[in-house]
């Protein structure tokens, strides 16, 4: 989106930078300026001054400095396009648009005002549940047997939905509003169009974005009812692979504590407020993206994610590890943390302490070692087969890597673990081979095969796997994480719904059919699925072995692409030479035992 230069400055000059900072930072007058504690660092002597005349803010301590649209973006971790709109917005102005149509301008307007307008429902509604915890010595109890106080829940605005099908309609008049089931509050029956709360006898999360709007809710059962955790749709407001729980609670410990926390749930997220680590946030009820993290870096240079010991946590931080990996810049920091499987940060901090939390958490397993944990699992790295294995799976993890120093080195330990050059490796790979520091030597363009997501597999393949996967409990749980990329980039109705069943997977674990079928009421490819299932009920035999045969029959389809791609490249270029000689002479390698 391009925005006019002329209307940034006609919006700078009306905008009080004073008024936009004196929002989040309690401000004094000092002079011709006025002065308080800088939100970018920790100080407890104020160094933070902004200029009314000059309109600009500036901070002699860590040196943060802009005017009211650099504030948004450095405070809030708004981009700049979020800021502009947001800070226009609180003055009433329209944001043109350099080269939109009439119409699409027009489409836009009225997307901002159906937002808006729902924002304002969630709010309403999250109102209501504040009010009905007040009034419910159950939930009361609850939170208090986890350990909260009143201070944390209300910092948070905790809530609770009561019992009742239909308690939202003391709140809205008009329960037939169609408003209340576009934000998720409520569920309409297909079949006989009735409605009821989506929220009922659950302590409630709201959810809010960076600038605090209320844009859904997560719903905690208060006994060992399934499912425990219950979350807002997606809606136009709300996207759970973009949003995380606590962010904007969060915003100010983030910069404070030096780095983010990422846990797996709204109650380790409350419960870490409650005993001193502030800075901690959550995904929500899905795996960890490259949305979250690039969202998460524009408030700290340090991240750890934080996951139970188990083998569901080690499936939950291999995928935060394919989100992070993009943005593992050699300035910053990730890190990965693995608990003792019988406790939780609650648990862990109550039990050890707040100084043994922090030093487990400095102690952290870094980027560069998981990865080449994740890619030697299962890697015999005594026989040539097991340290071939490793640089097959170290492949595509060290591709997602940007380039610096943190990939050359990597490259270098990878390739000697495997016995090759650095060099040698790097061809391997179809990568071009990093040059010596300082080298002036030209570059070749590295292969790299293209990939088609959103790619379609023969209808009765496709359906079967389905079929397969929501059928057999254990079926999800026996396919590798590249089995589970391949499935759920396919395209829609398929590639969604397994999308949708490895986050419930990562959330809830292996759930019969019976359990997972009512847990996907409201998916848009909730009838597709309801149909392929019918059509296999009740009795036929669910084979584990099927299912390889059809992933092996697409991967195969991926390297017969690939072997295209390459023969019309062979002739010019080297490294596609050698990557597909690679291919045909594995193609004829006879199988090793």
């Amino acid at each position: 989106m391009a925005i006019p230069q002329t209307f940034i400055q006609e919006l700078l000059a009306r905008a009080d930078v004073v008024e936009i900072v004196g929002r989040y930072v309690p401000l004094k007058k000092a002079g011709a300026n006025y002065m308080g504690l800088c939100p970018f660092h920790g100080e407890k002597s104020p160094s933070f001054s902004v200029s009314p005349t000059k309109q600009f803010y500036h901070c002699f301590g860590c040196g943060k400095s802009g005017n009211a649209i650099g504030f948004l973006i450095d405070h809030a971790g708004m981009n700049f396009v979020e800021a502009v709109k947001d800070l226009a917005g609180q003055y009433g102005m329209q944001v043109p648009e350099e080269d939109v149509s009439p119409q699409d301008r027009e489409r836009a307007a009225r997307q901002r005002e159906k937002q808006a307008t729902l924002n304002d429902v969630l709010e309403k509604a999250g109102e209501a549940y504040r009010k009905q915890l007040k009034g419910s010595p159950k939930a009361i109890d609850y939170l208090k047997g986890r350990g909260l106080s009143g201070e944390i829940a209300k910092r948070f605005g905790l809530g609770y939905a009561p019992e009742g099908w239909r308690s939202l309609a003391s709140v809205f008049p008009n329960y037939d509003d169609p408003l209340l089931e576009e934000s998720g509050l409520v569920i309409v029956n297909s079949e006989d169009d009735k409605r009821y709360d989506r929220f009922r006898d659950r302590v409630m999360f709201p959810i809010r974005n960076v600038k605090g709007e209320c844009i859904g809710f997560g719903g905690r059962v208060l006994g060992d009812e399934k499912p425990k955790y219950l979350n807002s749709p997606e809606t136009p407001v709300f996207s759970k692979g973009r949003e995380l729980y606590g962010l904007f609670e969060a915003r100010t410990a983030l910069r404070e504590q030096g780095y983010v926390l990422v846990t797996e749930g709204y109650m380790d997220v409350v419960a870490l407020a409650q005993l001193g680590f502030p800075n901690a946030v959550a995904t929500l009820g899905t795996a960890c993206t490259t949305e979250h993290v690039q969202k998460l870096f524009r408030f700290t240079d340090s991240v750890v994610f934080s996951f139970d010991g188990d083998e569901a946590g080690r499936r939950a931080a291999r995928k935060a590890l394919d989100g992070a990996l993009p943005y593992a810049t050699d300035v910053r920091s990730v890190k990965f943390l693995f608990l003792p499987a019988e406790h939780d940060p609650d648990s862990y901090i109550r039990e050890f302490g707040q100084d043994a939390f922090s030093r487990y958490v400095s102690d952290a397993t870094p980027l560069s070692r998981f990865l080449i944990d994740s890619a030697r699992e299962g890697c015999d790295l005594g026989t040539a087969e097991g340290r071939a294995h490793l640089a097959a799976n170290a492949k595509p993890l060290w591709a997602a890597l940007p380039d610096g120093a943190l990939k050359r080195q990597l490259l270098g330990e990878i390739a000697g673990m495997v016995q090759l050059d650095a060099r040698e490796l790097s061809g391997l790979w179809g990568a071009a081979a990093p040059a010596p520091y300082g080298a002036a030597a030209r570059r070749r363009e590295p292969y790299r095969p293209v990939r088609k997501p959103g790619r379609t597999l023969p209808p009765g393949r496709a359906d079967r796997a389905l079929q397969i996967v929501f059928m057999d409990p254990e079926a999800w749980g026996t396919l590798s994480h590249d089995d589970h990329h391949l499935l759920c980039e396919l395209a829609p109705p398929h590639g969604p719904l397994f999308g949708w069943l490895d986050s419930y997977v990562l959330e809830h674990g292996s759930q019969p059919w019976e359990t997972l079928k009512p847990a996907l009421h409201g998916h848009e490819f909730e009838s597709f699925l309801l149909d392929q299932v019918r059509k296999v009920l009740p009795d036929i035999e669910h084979d584990l072995t099927e299912l390889q045969q059809i992933l092996q029959m697409e991967r195969d389809h991926q390297l017969d692409e690939e072997r295209k791609e390459l023969s019309a490249r062979a002739a010019t270029d080297p490294v596609a030479y050698e990557r597909l000689k690679q291919l045909w002479n594995e193609q004829k390698a006879p199988p090793t035992a």
